[in-house]
């Protein structure tokens, strides 16, 4: 509300845009922002429904259940639940004449005839309409409203009727608004972008999957997530999607492998919410392998064959029921209950309700074409629904409890949107299970990563100098994934990124067995030549450190030259660079600038406050050099990832803390470096045990396996010191708008005296 413009001003025309978490409550907060925009005086209101006549349909009926039904009197309506808007017969002069006591509602679809004839119906009213405040909610505002040669200018055109109109798009998946040309009379965000906190209790992308360390982070503060996903063999995929078009029409899918366990631990999750009586009375089940109708529809008949065989051996007391006892105790174990003050329940509680809750499963095929739809508003559903992109976007499944997903995309905006598993699970929180493959989960955790990066951007815009127009959100790439659809980069340009004040670690590797001795040698070889070359070396015993000060930068660029990087981690390579090529071009520009010619080098051991250290556990490195190996275990998954190498103390290795009194913080750490090493980067290197063992789980971490490389691996971090001014940059994997130069005039309107601290891309 602080955003918008006053309802008594003469006119205006704003944008902005909120950022929002998939299935979070986007819904609750506009209607917050209608309501409070009544109350001050906006008189009509404008929702873009998505583009499906169910979410419209969903939309409208939760406006009028929480912001009409108690104030019936002050509202008109010019849609209903079942109606799209069609001109009233009274015409809008009488509608807007009355607005004085009055507020005008209406819940629109992005559908080219529906706004065509909403754009004229209100053309119809202009001499009435500069006394009008409106405010546009665009819902999913990055769905057919950003680049749509049809949609996009039916929306402009809308807004070019109305004098006084606010628009405020709202979206989990801001990659295309975030992209639109900042100079052109579009719908860019040019006023504000604000990003909604995480609610308490909402299971997003992170919570799930868990993400990649960010700059200046520490791993102590990093969500691991929770041990919720399934994975979904590769070749599993063909037994429930067809290979080609050619095969659609004779596909019947395969209900075996883990489709099968993720059906029957659906039942058995339905039956434990049977015993709790707790939370929402629907219990749903998402299998998402296609788009196409056909497909959907083959579903139907293997999986009531499956629900019938179920049911038959349950009543007979078959081997199933050993199946699912040893299913449920497994899945029950791997995310207790405990754990979000739950009691767990026992199978044989659950064995009890399953031929009920088999007898009560409907199969729901939801596209398009069918008649008979998910519908949430009469009885406790029980549903394994079967659907493409009705299901994808906006719409809400009640009681999802398991999702099953192989669907391919190319896009992250579609990729995220089709995470119907994220939302309030209150009552069942230890239950949802997502299936899918590992490719799509590293994807997945690639995108909690730039939500991330995109929220701490955002954070930037509270400053007070910084805006939308002086400050692009920047949205890392992926080279497997497009950012959005190829009509919404069109305005998008390459963002630099420095390296200036962070921390680069290697946390992916390559365990091939020549590549880890190679490593071995390149830090060996380094060490080596510093100590014959009489390199002053400091050993801190306790706690296991070496560290040499004032080496040349060109020691540290040939053993980037001799250190193999592992560069098909998203985030360290930016098409044919890899991370060597970016930190060598970062050095040498910042050499140029007079900075990072010289370097402290340290490595770092397990430390005895660890537990007892003995020759056994050191590896010897260089004469006086042997630090104990340290435990990194990796996630489990394709690639090699051990997540985070460095704590946040070893970025101040080098330091002298004798003075240093309380916890040592990020910014105390960066405060420190700057009084002492203001010029000067740090490499730390380790040496990583082959072995690697998990220690004891915590959250999360039961997805943890051991390191099991042949060799011990060589890890490496490297800390740069504060740039100030501008800052070297190199191209790096992110893109954003192009912000516009400002102009003399518009430099004077500004309150910040030096440009040069606000405007970035």
């Amino acid at each position: 509300m602080e955003q918008l413009n006053h309802p008594k001003e003469a006119a205006f025309s704003s944008r902005g845009l909120v950022l929002g978490h998939v299935q979070s409550g986007k819904t609750t907060n506009f209607t917050a922002v209608m309501a409070k925009a009544a109350d001050s005086g906006y008189k009509l209101f404008i929702v873009l429904a998505g583009i499906h006549n169910s979410l419209r349909r969903q939309t409208q009926a939760r406006l009028m259940k929480d912001l009409i039904d108690e104030n019936e009197a002050s509202w008109m309506q010019l849609t209903v639940a079942d109606r799209d808007f069609t001109p009233p017969s009274s015409g809008a002069v009488s509608y807007f004449a009355q607005t004085n006591r009055q507020h005008v509602l209406c819940v629109v679809k992005k559908n080219a005839p529906v706004l065509r004839k909403f754009r004229d119906w209100l053309a119809s009213a202009s001499d009435h309409l500069a006394q009008v405040p409106t405010l546009i909610i665009d819902d999913e505002a990055d769905q057919a409203t950003v680049a749509s040669p049809t949609l996009n200018p039916l929306i402009l055109e809308i807004m070019d009727k109305l004098p006084k109109a606010a628009y405020v798009g709202y979206t989990a998946t801001p990659f295309a608004n975030l992209l639109i040309d900042p100079s052109s009379d579009d719908l860019y965000p040019r006023d504000f972008i604000i990003s909604l906190p995480k609610p308490e209790g909402h299971f997003g992308t992170e919570v799930l999957f868990g993400r990649d360390l960010l700059d200046d982070e520490d791993a102590e503060d990093l969500d691991v997530g929770y041990d919720m996903i399934r994975t979904i063999d590769d070749d599993e995929v063909d037994l429930v999607r067809p290979r080609t078009k050619a095969d659609r029409e004779s596909f019947v899918p395969d209900i075996s492998g883990q489709l099968r366990t993720a059906i029957l631990y659906f039942w058995m999750a339905t039956a434990a919410r049977r015993v709790r009586r707790i939370g929402n009375k629907h219990s749903t089940m998402l299998i998402h392998t296609s788009v196409n109708t056909e497909v959907h529809n083959s579903f139907r008949e293997p999986l009531d064959a499956l629900r019938w065989s179920v049911f038959k051996s349950i009543e007979s007391s078959g081997a199933i029921i050993d199946e699912l006892r040893a299913l449920w105790e497994q899945e029950t174990a791997a995310v207790p209950a405990v754990e979000f003050d739950r009691t767990a329940v026992p199978f044989d509680e659950i064995l009890p309700l399953l031929p009920r809750v088999l007898d009560d499963c409907r199969i729901i095929l939801d596209n398009a074409t069918s008649k008979v739809r998910l519908d949430y508003e009469g009885d406790p559903v029980v549903a394994i629904a079967v659907g493409g992109n009705t299901l994808s976007r906006g719409l809400t499944l009640e009681g999802l409890v398991v999702s099953y997903f192989v669907r391919s995309v190319s896009a992250y905006d579609t990729l995220l949107q089709m995470g119907r598993w994220f939302g309030y699970r209150i009552g069942y929180e230890d239950l949802p299970r997502v299936w899918m493959t590992a490719d799509l989960q590293s994807w997945f955790q690639h995108l909690a990563t730039v939500e991330s990066e995109i929220r701490r951007d955002i954070e930037m815009y509270m400053t007070g100098d910084v805006t939308p127009m002086t400050f692009a959100v920047r949205i890392r790439t992926h080279p497997s994934l497009g950012v959005t659809s190829a009509a919404k980069m069109t305005n998008a340009v390459t963002a630099s990124a420095a390296y200036g004040g962070h921390r680069v670690q290697t946390h992916v590797f390559d365990l091939d067995r020549a590549v880890l001795l190679r490593n071995q040698t390149a830090a060996k070889t380094l060490l080596n030549r510093l100590i014959r070359e009489g390199f002053s070396l400091k050993h801190d015993e306790r706690e296991d450190r070496f560290v040499i000060n004032g080496v040349p930068k060109s020691e540290v660029l040939d053993f980037l030259k001799d250190y193999s990087f592992f560069d098909d981690s998203p985030e360290q390579r930016v098409g044919d660079k890899g991370l060597r090529t970016l930190l060598t071009e970062y050095i040498e520009k910042r050499a140029k600038a007079g900075s990072l010619h010289t370097w402290n080098i340290a490595v770092i051991g397990r430390g005895a406050k660890v537990g007892s250290l003995d020759q056994a556990d050191r590896f010897e490195l260089a004469p006086g050099i042997a630090p104990a190996r340290v435990t990194r275990s990796q996630l489990s998954g394709e690639l090699h990832d051990i997540k985070t190498l460095m704590s946040r103390a070893d970025a101040a290795v080098d330091l002298d803390l004798s003075k240093q009194k309380g916890t040592l913080t990020e910014p105390k750490i960066q405060e420190l470096r700057t009084e002492q090493a203001p010029d000067r980067g740090l490499l730390t290197i380790y040496v990583i045990d082959k072995e690697s063992s998990p220690g004891r789980p915590a959250r999360g971490e039961n997805r943890r396996v051991e390191l099991n490389a042949p060799e011990h691996v060589i890890g490496i971090g490297i800390v740069f010191p504060n740039v100030s001014g501008d800052d070297s940059t190199v191209e790096n994997s992110y893109v954003s708008a192009a912000i516009p130069e400002l102009e003399e005039d518009d430099v004077a309107a500004l309150d910040s005296e030096d440009l040069g601290d606000s405007v970035g891309a």
